[in-house]
């Protein structure tokens, strides 16, 4: 199996880095061809802008959309873009690895959707949710937070369900046609000043954290899968269909 890790964490000394370390090593122990795209390492940029495109077909006004197109059917999309995308064709598993920042991806992950999953090319009116390009692929979430777990919960103080919090997220990647398994939350991960444990604590509780990771990746094949709608649930409006 090919797997890519998008990893978005701008400290080589956090503990998302280090839970990077174990998905790479993990699988790659068990037979599996793995690639990171490492955004901050990379200097990848996050934000879409007219600059990206270098045979703009209308130059008076920026439409995203229609250069992306563009961009694609001339293959003159921007390198970064075309490394990912292909990162993407390669992978069988995509991992995204990252910290909840104020309850959802930090911006460079949601610009890396932004500019990644190409408008005309990726996706058309046609070829999205169960008929999505990457149909066939799973993808899996794998988060951090500082908060403890039982906070997670509908009116907690964690903000909500995780599933709630990251269901945008997880439309997006069911939008592109991934089969989307559910997520692995980390919590009670921060360091001094923002934990009630001790430094010993902290320490035995993040290497618990990894270990238990590294079992779940070794059960990859049997992860549970979110369940999302498709074209046959809509009528010719987008709206969902009374069952009767």
């Amino acid at each position: 199996m090919n797997v890519l890790i998008v990893y978005c964490h701008p400290e080589k000394k956090s503990f998302n880095h280090s839970l990077k370390e174990v998905a790479v090593n993990t699988l790659e122990e068990a037979g599996h061809i793995v690639e990171v795209s490492d955004l901050y390492g990379e200097d990848f940029d996050p934000l879409e802008r007219a600059e990206h495109y270098q045979s703009r077909i209308v130059v008076d006004k920026f439409d995203p959309l229609s250069e992306q197109r563009n961009a694609y059917e001339t293959n003159t999309l921007p390198s970064e873009v075309k490394r990912e995308i292909e990162r993407l064709k390669r992978c069988d598993l995509l991992i995204l690895q990252f910290p909840l920042w104020w309850h959802q991806q930090p911006a460079m992950l949601k610009g890396w959707f932004d500019r990644v999953f190409v408008g005309g090319g990726l996706y058309t009116s046609k070829m999205r949710y169960d008929t999505g390009y990457f149909k066939g692929k799973q993808a899996i979430c794998s988060v951090t937070s500082g908060a403890p777990k039982e906070t997670f919960t509908k009116r907690g103080r964690g903000g909500g369900d995780i599933n709630t919090l990251l269901h945008s997220l997880h439309f997006s990647l069911h939008y592109m046609g991934f089969d989307v398994l559910r997520p692995y939350l980390f919590t009670e991960v921060q360091g001094a000043g923002f934990t009630y444990k001790s430094e010993h604590e902290l320490v035995e509780s993040l290497q618990i954290h990894r270990v238990n990771w590294k079992k779940h990746l070794k059960r990859m094949g049997s992860m549970g899968r979110l369940s999302f709608p498709g074209w046959g649930d809509w009528d010719e409006r987008g709206v969902e269909k009374i069952m009767t």
